[in-house]
Order: structure tokens, then C-alpha cells, then sequence
């Protein structure tokens, strides 16, 4: 199809979609969806026919178990991977579809060409005739959402696949890859994730000096693994993603540095990251942390603590734990370095 015309069909069916919510919804289990991407689920119940909002597809996402606060963040793949930007999931009934589409095409505001195309092809049976409506009930038309906070995108307009029909307890076309399943919403899930930002405890705190060990630590009470849930309530499919931190690695800001390990990566391990300092460990080797070789002179160092995170989630109608690609969230912190060569503690 030409790029123009559906840009234009979906800017006009996102217009016509506000007024969509006054369809009948007989879904009793479907409560408001706060913070999904489409807006609220409908729940009006008590109809014989049942209808959908044009929202009432959308994901809903359980954000409870996340990380919070200021100081917390998304988590980056390490790779070069991104959770979709766009998806397709339920929209309309084959009535609300008809009330969609028909004012577009009376205006013929994509064209007469492509309004003829699309008439044939969801009216004249070329595949659908008349909408579907003898499916009424046992079925949705799916169409594309672009992904909260995503839309600006140029992923976003990778949904092109014109509006399609699944029927109840079918799965969705397997050669579409956005279309709702437990594993896309375990990748939208993914971009939800907030962890805290990563700053280590350091002794000497903030000032050290050059060739003494400085010693590197995280709060284990801080880095605890987190999860959100993405649902379609519509469907009863859901998933959940969780994220754990499984090492730290720091970046003295220097190449006049060495790190412990000398790798510079600290595994969590005994519940936490590294080992704080205690009286009495000043001649000990660090298990995690740094020994500036060169003083900072009149200004400081940059010290980057960068925690790994391992990705896997759980989701409707799969088994056992599958695993998503591990994320990265760091922190940056000024060290001060003095030229002392010596010190008691």
C-alpha cells in the first residue's frame, strides 16, 4: 500500500477511535488499565453483544514490583537490541471497524483508488465481507499502538500491516512479529524496568590518595531484582519480566589506574557487590575496587560503576523461565586523588 494513504487511514482511524468506547463491553474481567499504553479498558457488562473500546486491547502494564524513586532509571540491553516500538493487539468489533472506516471513506480523504481497495477488501470479500459481522463475538479486528513514550520512534512506523481479524482463542499471524504474545509483552515489560542508579560506597570516601587501594561496595539493600508484568486483559495473556543484578564494573575515569579485579567487573555475590571496608583491612587487597596511580591534581576523576543486570521473564502459555537480553544501567561519581603516598587508617 502507499505509505501516504495508510499514514493517512491511521491518522484518521486514531481520530475516529475517541468515540469508539460507547460500544457495548460484556467483559466483566476487565477493569481499568491505569498506565497502559492505549488509555483505560472499558467495563460496561450486561450486553449480549460483545464489543471492545478502541483502548480495551492495549497493554496494561503492573508496575508494583519496580524499581522507584528519583535516582532510578531504565535498564539498556548491552546489545544493540530495543523492545518493539509498535504492536498490534485487539481494537474493534466488526461494528466499531464499520464506523471507523466508512466516514473515511465517504470523505474519500485517502484517495479513491485506495478507499476502493480497502472497501473490497473488508467489505466485497475480498477477503472479508461486510466487516465480519456473521463473526460477531468470536473475534477482534487487530490493529497497530505504538508504545508509550516510543512515539517519536522511527520503529514506531514499522506496524504497516493493514487491519486484520483473529479469531477467539487463535493466535495472532505468525509471520507478524509485533502482534501480541506473551513473549512481546514480556519485551514491552522490558522497557519499563527501573532500576536504581549505581553509585559504590567508597573508602576512603570520595578523597583517596594515590597508590592506596580504595575499597568499592553496593548497598545489597539497594540492588534487589525487579519485575513488571505487561498484560492484555482482553486476551487473558500475560507475561513478566524480571531483572537481577549480577555484577558492577567500575571505570576509575583513568587509564592511570588498575581495578580489582583487574578486569574491573565485581560479581554480586553473598548478596551484594564487593565488601565494605572494616578497621584493621588497610593492608588487605580489595575484592572489588580501585588504586589511582597519578594524583587528580587541582580537579577530580569521573568514576563510572555500570551494573549488569540479567533479564528472564515467565509468561501465559509458556514454560519455564525464558531469558531476554542482559541490561546495563550505571552512575557517574567524582573521586578526588591526592599525591600522598602514605596514610594510617
Amino acid at each position: 500500500m502507499p505509505a501516504v494513504a495508510r499514514t493517512s487511514m491511521c491518522a484518521a482511524v486514531l481520530a475516529g477511535s475517541i468515540v469508539l468506547a460507547s460500544g457495548p463491553t460484556a467483559w466483566a474481567d476487565i477493569v481499568p488499565g491505569g498506565e497502559g499504553t492505549g488509555s483505560e479498558t472499558q467495563v460496561d457488562g450486561g450486553q449480549e453483544d460483545k464489543g471492545i473500546s478502541a483502548t480495551a486491547g492495549a497493554v496494561v502494564f503492573d508496575r508494583s514490583n519496580n524499581g522507584s524513586g528519583n535516582s532510578a532509571g531504565p535498564v539498556a540491553a548491552a546489545t544493540n537490541w530495543t523492545p518493539p516500538a509498535c504492536y498490534y493487539a485487539p481494537k474493534y468489533t466488526p461494528a466499531q471497524l464499520e464506523k471507523t472506516l466508512e466516514p473515511i471513506w465517504q470523505a474519500e480523504s485517502t484517495g479513491y483508488q485506495w478507499d476502493a481497495e480497502q472497501r473490497d477488501k473488508y467489505v466485497n470479500g475480498k477477503p472479508y465481507k461486510d466487516f465480519n459481522k456473521e463473526k460477531s463475538g468470536d473475534g477482534y479486528w487487530w490493529d497497530s499502538y505504538v508504545t508509550e513514550g516510543r512515539e517519536g520512534d522511527p520503529g514506531a512506523l514499522d506496524c504497516e500491516e493493514d487491519i486484520f481479524w483473529v479469531d477467539t482463542n487463535d493466535d495472532p499471524p505468525a509471520d507478524i512479529p509485533q502482534a501480541i504474545t506473551s513473549e512481546v509483552l514480556a519485551q514491552l515489560a522490558y522497557a519499563e524496568i527501573r532500576v536504581p542508579t549505581t553509585e559504590v560506597d567508597l573508602a576512603p570516601e570520595n578523597t583517596t590518595k594515590v597508590n592506596l587501594p580504595t575499597w568499592a561496595w553496593l548497598d545489597a539493600t539497594k540492588f534487589k531484582p525487579v519485575s513488571v508484568t505487561a498484560s492484555v486483559p482482553l486476551l487473558g495473556v500475560e507475561a513478566t519480566t524480571t531483572a537481577e543484578p549480577t555484577s558492577v564494573k567500575i571505570d576509575p575515569g583513568t587509564a592511570d589506574a588498575e581495578t580489582y579485579p583487574a578486569s574491573g567487573v565485581c560479581e554480586f555475590a553473598n548478596g551484594g557487590i564487593g565488601e565494605p571496608y572494616a578497621k584493621g583491612k588497610a593492608e588487605e587487597t580489595p575484592p572489588c575496587g580501585v588504586k589511582y596511580l597519578r594524583s587528580s591534581g587541582d580537579g577530580s576523576y569521573e568514576l563510572t560503576a555500570t551494573v549488569t543486570w540479567k533479564i528472564h521473564w515467565t509468561g501465559t502459555g509458556v514454560a519455564g523461565e525464558q531469558t531476554l537480553p542482559d541490561g546495563e544501567f550505571g552512575g557517574e561519581q567524582d573521586v578526588i586523588v591526592q599525591e600522598i603516598q602514605a596514610i594510617n587508617r
